[in-house]
């Protein structure tokens, strides 16, 4: 009967957003199979997670992953990690532009560190986080990766994730 439940509720969102990609009047979506590639992304530079409380995310990612909290452009929030960011939205308070449909907790993140994931499940667990599933085989951008999941405050689903050895970038780089 869940799975049902889990049906409808998919039914109604997707007809949520469908109705506000029409009143939106976003152009259709036209996909072209120009040869050769004329764009060519090279890394992520940020993501905008939507969440419930800044406070409480910021406390969170920054004393279970280590992650820098940062202020930037006045008051707003980001977390720092490597060379990327995760900016934080606060639900209702939205930065424009952004997402058609800003959402806490609608995001599967992967995140790669260099810790054994034992000692990351350690930590997890003296952080009073629980592991939802892992260590697993799972397969990462560059290979093969073991990988821990487990949930932020809004319920993103967050996984940790070690290559065997350090990746090596397909493209040269």
């Amino acid at each position: 009967m869940a799975f049902f439940g889990n049906l409808s509720c998919l039914a109604i969102r997707w007809t949520g957003v469908y109705k506000q990609l029409v009143r939106s009047g976003l152009p259709a979506v036209r996909f072209c199979s120009s040869s050769p590639k004329p764009v060519r992304i090279c890394s992520l530079d940020h993501l905008v997670l939507t969440v419930r409380s800044v406070p409480e995310s910021l406390a969170f990612y920054s004393s279970v992953l280590g992650m820098e909290v940062i202020t930037f452009q006045g008051d707003r929030k980001a977390l720092l990690f490597g060379s990327q960011k995760l900016n934080l939205h606060q639900a209702g308070q939205e930065w424009d532009p952004k997402a058609l449909c800003p959402t806490p907790g609608s995001v599967d993140l992967c995140l790669v560190s260099d810790t054994p994931l034992a000692t990351v499940e350690q930590h997890l667990q003296a952080c009073g986080v629980a592991v939802e599933e892992g260590p697993v085989a799972r397969t990462g951008a560059v290979g093969p990766i073991t990988s821990l999941y487990f949930r932020d405050p809004d319920g993103n689903l967050i996984e940790v994730s070690n290559y065997p050895s350090p990746p090596e970038r397909k493209d040269g780089a």
